[in-house]
Order: structure tokens, then sequence, then C-alpha cells
């Protein structure tokens, strides 16, 4: 087929949405894992935070500013350190996942 600008658009929106998919089953399992733990230690990490109640205003910009860091200091692929970096943030997307899963279970 012709590489066109929509052919190579359609492929990179197909890569985004699909893309794990081409992954081995190594780096799927440790994505995974990675999410499920990021998910766990935040959701633990919420609770013992809603239940004290004790120093939100302060606690909560630094919870920005590590996964901001997070977002911006992303390496290039082939990069040495993309792996860990890519561990890191499915850990920062569990977190997030269980942030807003216990706002919908609080109702706020």
């Amino acid at each position: 087929m012709q590489k066109t600008r929509f052919s190579i658009l359609s492929e990179k929106f197909a890569d985004i949405l699909f893309g794990f998919l081409n992954l081995s089953w190594k780096d799927k399992s440790i994505n995974l894992i990675s999410f499920l733990i990021g998910y766990f230690l935040f959701a633990n990490f919420i609770t013992k935070f809603i239940t004290e109640g004790k120093n939100e205003l302060v606690m909560v910009p630094i919870i920005i500013v590590i996964i901001e860091l997070i977002i911006r200091s992303k390496p290039k692929t082939n990069s040495s350190i993309y792996y860990l970096w890519s561990v890191i943030d499915k850990l920062r997307i569990g977190a997030t996942y269980a942030l807003v899963l216990e706002a919908f279970k609080l109702g706020s």
C-alpha cells in the first residue's frame, strides 16, 4: 500500500491504541505487574492518608510534583534506563487509577 499521510496517521493511531499487543509476554507481564503494584501501594497509601487526615496541604502538591517529574523525564527508547522508566511509569498509572477509583468510592 502507498504511504500517504492518512495511512501513516492511522498506523500511529493503531500503535497508540493497540501497540501493547506487539510486546513480548515478558514485557506484558512486567507492565501488568507494575500497574497492579502501583495500584496496591497507592490504594493503601490513600486509605492511610484519609484516615489520618493530617498534612493534606503538604502531601497533595508533593504527589503532583512526583507524577509530573515522572512524566517529563521520559528518556529516549534506545536509552539504557528506558525500561526502568517504563516500569515506574506503569506504577504511576496504577497509582492514578487508585486515586480516581478512591474518589469515586467517596463520591467526590
